[in-house]
């Protein structure tokens, strides 16, 4: 390939810069790679470069740049929408060299990772040291520092501590000419000027490769308390998250709200693992989890409000875990859920958000329009209520390009009849970029196309996704 008019063998330049044993090239390629877990989306780039500095990273772009040749970031690879798949004959770059935890400042609370490091294993850091990370979700196992930056991730806590803009405080990433721009501040005031590092956040990789960040930390809990809640009627199961809110003084981090449904679905198919944590029959199931400083004083508090809760006919039934191992009983209803799907797939999963208010208009929305369109179809519901990010998943045994463009159509509807957004926590990628005008302006979406080319003039970084997708 030429670089600058000159041929180059880019394998051996890449091999130059990496080393031979991190470079994999054509066939030899891995699937993890190429494939997404979706498997929707599938690739053959030329290469697979594995750098294990900013350094390399820097010089990994800039000939890349040179050559003209696509370059996307490749981390755990968990998203839905196709974001981290590469371009056909492109550049896949992975961090996973990059994977330490590089400081963690007890006095500041702030962690200091590459970009690369799986988050569990940020979490089990920063908690040896006394710390909690607060960014959790399901795929914390093999999603990466950098992969959550990069879509904004959400999670189970975002109640309390909110998405990972929130805890990012310093950033270090090339740009798509090469050059390392780095403020790896542990500062949380900074109004010195455009603050450059959040419009990397949420930006997918199309305009810097995160290599390092600065994390916020907070003083680990040293209670935890979690119940399981049902109530008859949307209102009941908000005015139980408002009275919480208030009565737990900040403490409340997560209220996990789940349909009658879906409640339904995922217990039955986990009946040979574990008993069903409460009967079946209501409208809406919540789990509730706080964290504190005093676990007798917490405890009590928590059963408290629940249980006046219930005599006051705000909540059918409470379940309160009295143990790890209850606990982790009640989760398994909202985390465990690879037994109540199977036997949906194929199925097609979305992730929007909304005003808490607009939820229910959403879902008698999505499901009216469902079934005129697809009567065989099933819908599950449940979400982050606390922030207004609702899941869905349908599913009618089957699913086509056409299938998967109807399902959207539906359910993107439904998103814009209510005011809210196509994409709470997973970005846009590829899947979501035809409905992106549904949710943003024609101004939005000119001032974006401003800055992808002022930032990456040549759209070397991540092409074929998010604006370039539409």
């Amino acid at each position: 390939m030429a670089v600058d008019g000159v041929e180059v063998d880019l394998e051996a330049r890449f091999a130059g810069i990496v080393g031979a044993q991190h470079i994999q090239a054509g066939e030899a390629i891995g699937e993890r790679y190429r494939v997404d877990i979706t498997r929707k989306y599938q690739s053959q780039p030329a290469f697979v470069v594995k750098p294990a500095t900013v350094q390399e990273v820097s010089a990994i772009v800039t000939l890349a740049a040179a050559a003209g040749m696509p370059i996307t970031m490749v981390g755990g690879q968990t998203g839905t929408v196709g974001s981290a798949v590469p371009v056909n004959g492109g550049l896949a770059m992975s961090l996973e060299r990059m994977n330490r935890v590089v400081e963690i400042d007890p006095l500041s609370m702030t962690m200091t990772v590459e970009a690369g490091c799986i988050l569990q294993l940020a979490h089990e850091a920063a908690e040896a040291q006394g710390a909690l990370l607060p960014l959790d979700l399901g795929a914390r196992g093999s999603a990466t520092i950098g992969g959550v930056i990069g879509t904004n991730a959400g999670g189970n806590r975002v109640l309390r501590w909110g998405m990972m803009r929130d805890m990012v405080i310093g950033l270090e990433a090339v740009l798509a000419d090469g050059t390392i721009i780095s403020s790896l501040t542990k500062m949380l005031k900074d109004n010195a000027g455009y603050n450059w590092k959040h419009l990397l956040i949420g930006s997918e990789g199309t305009l810097g490769i995160v290599t390092r960040a600065v994390l916020r930390l907070r003083p680990l809990p040293s209670s935890r308390q979690t119940a399981l809640i049902a109530a008859e009627s949307f209102e009941q199961a908000i005015t139980a998250l408002r009275r919480l809110e208030v009565t737990l003084s900040g403490r409340l981090s997560s209220f996990e709200l789940m349909w009658g449904d879906f409640f339904a679905a995922m217990t039955e198919a986990q009946l040979s693992q574990r008993p069903r944590p409460m009967e079946l029959g209501h409208g809406f199931y919540v789990v509730v989890e706080a964290m504190g400083g005093d676990a007798e004083t917490d405890l009590a508090q928590f059963e408290r409000v629940l249980m006046d809760m219930i005599e006051e006919n705000v909540l059918a039934n409470a379940v309160i875990a009295q143990s790890e191992r209850e606990c982790e009983a009640i989760w398994a209803v909202r985390e465990d859920m690879t037994p109540g799907l199977t036997p949906l797939r194929p199925f097609a999963s979305y992730d929007v958000s909304m005003g808490v208010g607009d939820m229910p208009a959403f879902v008698a929305y999505a499901q009216a329009n469902m079934a005129k369109a697809y009567p065989d179809a099933k819908m599950l519901i449940y979400g982050h209520a606390g922030d207004g990010n609702l899941h869905a998943i349908v599913s009618t045994g089957q699913l086509n390009p056409n299938i998967q463009r109807g399902f959207d159509t539906v359910i993107f509807g439904a998103v814009r009849d209510v005011g809210g957004s196509i994409a709470a926590e997973h970005g846009i990628g590829v899947s979501r970029a035809p409905f992106l005008s549904w949710t943003r302006s024609a101004a939005e979406l000119a001032l974006m196309r401003v800055l992808k080319d002022a930032i990456d003039p040549k759209h070397i970084l991540n092409p074929g996704k998010l604006l370039d997708a539409m």
